[in-house]
């Protein structure tokens, strides 16, 4: 009476052990086949392409620890690339808020030129005003015009090239809280999303 269950039991467990076999190999295939194509690996992702229950993913040590690997894996890829997506940004950023700032010191030392010009063309036509022509006068009074209107344009650009590198510092403090943000995370302060 014994000897008849247990052949029974013997392969009902074998067939148990094969299908769980069958479904731990197509966990596996699924998960490779999401990170082949960069999809985000997750349990229910898992669970449809592999065509098993998210009960079974839970309950096997082994499917769990598979998709647990993968997951972890697919966070700290993700993490870097964002790293490096940001270090990227924030080089950007720098280098325009350098050339913003290098642009502004040339607009003012330009401004400061044109200025010291205009006063010096200014005393030279009150001191020879009366030993000059009219055509004379009228190039200089035409020269002095050009150079006001100058002043101002470049007066004007150095007030946008201000403008735009406050922007810049302001664009590189938000990237340095976000590198800050994403070492955090790094680091395990705060779980991945």
């Amino acid at each position: 009476m014994n000897a008849v269950p247990e052949p029974r039991t013997a392969a009902a467990l074998a067939a148990r052990r094969g299908k769980t076999d069958t479904a731990l190999l197509r966990v596996r295939e699924s998960i490779a086949r999401l990170q082949r194509e960069k999809a985000q690996v997750s349990v229910a992702a898992v669970a449809r392409r592999a065509n098993v229950s998210r009960t079974f993913l839970y309950a096997n040590p082994e499917a769990r620890a598979a998709v647990a690997t993968a997951i972890a894996e697919a966070g700290d890829r993700r993490t870097r690339i964002l790293v490096e997506q940001d270090n990227e940004r924030e080089a950007t950023w720098r280098e325009r808020a350098l050339n913003a700032e290098e642009a502004l010191k040339a607009a003012q030392t330009e401004i400061l030129t044109q200025r010291t010009r205009i006063g010096e063309l200014l005393g030279q036509i009150r001191d020879l005003q009366a030993e000059w022509t009219e055509e004379a006068i009228q190039r200089i009074t035409t020269e002095n015009t050009t150079l006001k209107h100058r002043v101002r344009q470049l007066t004007a650009d150095n007030r946008t090239l201000d403008e735009r590198l406050k922007a810049a510092r302001s664009n590189l403090r938000f990237q340095d809280r976000r590198v800050a943000d994403l070492e955090a995370r790094l680091t395990g302060t705060e779980p991945p999303a």
